[in-house]
């Protein structure tokens, strides 16, 4: 792994060791490193992780009234993981927050169990809380098209190369339905000039790696901003920089997209993440096959894509509010 891979589990690691027990603390530590060795989850995932086994270890030393020992979480009672919970509902936590932090502690007791460290079984016996579907909320075609036009802010202090960038960036989320950081990873060399190919392949979740179709548009756009960007982008570089030259922070392009909203009147729901669900939701209402946008998308689960044939119904039936004579009263 890499250096701040290694060096965010030893943070996990020294997090987790001042809740627990000597016995707890070692386990976690391989249990940490088998998620980013194999598993091969990002040091951000990792990160999260531990901070939820350590919150839920945390509350049973408050709760036991001493660090857990293994021996002591395999006597966990459903009680014990229900009071976690209500602690964790009486500071105003989220049901979607709550379910990853019990989910995260599950995947710790499945790691235990499967090196033979013990069951702890109360914490399969507990429902995860429910958590309310909420639809994807993509932006309309016309609005996805504005975000990417370095026209839309024109009338901003910045930089030419700057808008440019921030304009060739989102017109890859929506254009191949990227994720920020999935962008944000590639170099120079992934990207092929116009003219010279139409598709890039880009690592997402779990360190997988997919083909994706880049318009020629797309392809222009970076070329553009390319050719401004008083940075020196070598073929091993990240494509995307910082006005300083190091990689473009994603939190830089939230910014760039907080700004449009402004000047176009959109919604707070207009998101960089909008626009990769703006890419699924206008090429299934296109006709386009579910499986290819699963792939496109890179999901795991098909029914993890399904639900746009959701968005893509009620964007319908709302259509049809609007526009039949009956339905209008």
């Amino acid at each position: 792994m890499a250096r701040r891979d290694g060096d965010t589990i030893e943070l996990a690691v020294a997090a987790l060791a001042a809740v627990a027990a000597k016995d707890v603390a070692e386990e976690a530590k391989r249990w940490i490193g088998f998620l980013g060795h194999e598993r091969r989850l990002a040091p951000k995932t990792l990160e999260s992780y531990s901070r939820d086994v350590a919150l839920f270890l945390g509350f049973l030393a408050e709760h036991l009234g001493g660090k857990p020992k293994l021996a002591g979480l395999a006597r966990l009672a459903p009680a014990d993981v229900r009071a976690f919970l209500s602690r964790r509902r009486s500071q105003g936590i989220e049901a979607r927050t709550l379910m990853r932090t019990l989910a995260a502690a599950r995947s710790f007791a499945r790691f235990l169990e499967r090196e033979g460290r013990g069951k702890v079984a109360a914490l399969a016996a507990v429902r995860a809380p429910k958590v309310p579907r909420s639809l994807p909320k993509p932006l309309p075609v016309k609005a996805a098209r504005a975000v990417t036009d370095p026209a839309a802010r024109a009338g901003e202090a910045r930089e030419p190369w700057v808008l440019a960038r921030d304009a060739a960036v989102l017109a890859l989320l929506y254009g191949s339905g990227l994720r920020i950081s999935e962008a944000l990873g590639l170099a120079r060399r992934d990207m092929p000039m116009p003219g010279k190919g139409d598709s890039i392949t880009v690592t997402g979740k779990g360190n997988k790696t997919r083909m994706v179709p880049v318009l020629p548009q797309v392809l222009q756009s970076i070329a553009d901003y390319a050719a401004l960007c008083p940075h020196a982008l070598a073929p091993a570089a990240p494509l995307f920089r910082g006005v300083k030259g190091g990689p473009l922070s994603p939190r830089i392009v939230q910014l760039a997209m907080e700004r449009l909203r402004g000047a176009l009147g959109l919604p707070d729901t207009a998101t960089p993440h909008a626009l990769r669900h703006s890419f699924a939701t206008h090429l299934l209402a296109r006709g386009g096959d579910l499986r290819a946008i699963q792939e496109l998308l890179g999901h795991a689960s098909l029914a993890t894509t399904q639900i746009y044939t959701a968005v893509d119904s009620a964007r319908l039936i709302q259509a049809y509010k609007a526009a039949h004579p009956r339905a209008r009263g």
